[in-house]
Formats: C-alpha cells, sequence, structure tokens
C-alpha cells in the first residue's frame, strides 16, 4: 500500500493494484475521499483521478461461463402405498391418465 504522504516522497507513483486497494479501504471505510485523503495523509485530487482511471479502464474481454440445465418444472404425485412419483410438467395428459390409470388397478402400488 502506498505510504502517507509525509512518510513518502512527493511523487511516488501508484500501480493500479495499489491505487486500487486505496480506493476499497476509502468506500469501505465510510469517509467521504477528502475525509478519507485527509485522515492518511493523502491528496484527495489523487484519490479522484485513480477512481476515473480505473472505472475506465478496460476490463478483462469476454468470458465464458459454463451453463448448467436448470431443473424443469415437475409434478409430484404422492401413491397410497406411499411411493412418490415424479412426472415432469409437460407429460402428455394421455399418457398420464393412462399410467395414473395403470397404477390404480395395482395392488402393489
Amino acid at each position: 500500500m502506498p505510504k502517507r504522504k509525509q512518510d513518502r516522497p512527493r511523487r511516488q507513483r501508484w500501480t493500479p493494484e495499489e491505487a486500487s486497494v486505496v480506493l476499497a479501504k476509502q468506500t469501505a471505510s465510510g469517509l467521504s475521499v477528502q475525509q478519507f485523503a485527509a485522515r492518511e495523509g493523502l491528496d484527495a485530487e489523487r484519490l479522484y483521478r485513480w477512481r476515473r482511471r480505473l472505472e475506465t479502464a478496460p476490463g478483462p474481454g469476454p468470458a465464458f461461463v459454463e451453463v448448467q440445465p436448470s431443473r424443469r418444472p415437475r409434478i409430484e404425485i404422492v401413491l397410497p402405498s406411499g411411493h412418490v412419483l415424479f412426472v415432469p410438467d409437460s407429460v402428455d395428459e394421455g399418457a398420464l391418465g393412462r399410467l395414473l390409470g395403470v397404477l390404480e388397478r395395482s395392488e402393489e402400488c
């Protein structure tokens, strides 16, 4: 982290990483830029310049992320036996009706 004004030569240059650390500390402090700069012995205008510089700096290029398919909506059917049957909510009504008919006739369910 950059040193305070009184502890360092007047024109010490900050790296973007150092400036980011100082700006993050200023934000976390809850103080205004002016108040933080006075407390830390820094030039407020320097903080403003770095903030503008870092905000306009090009960010990393596009990133690719893995997309996981979401769970499809489903219908939960609890059978008298306590067994649970899950079917997609897009199930054909006719097929679901036939399935339920078979399950109603079955003594094991």
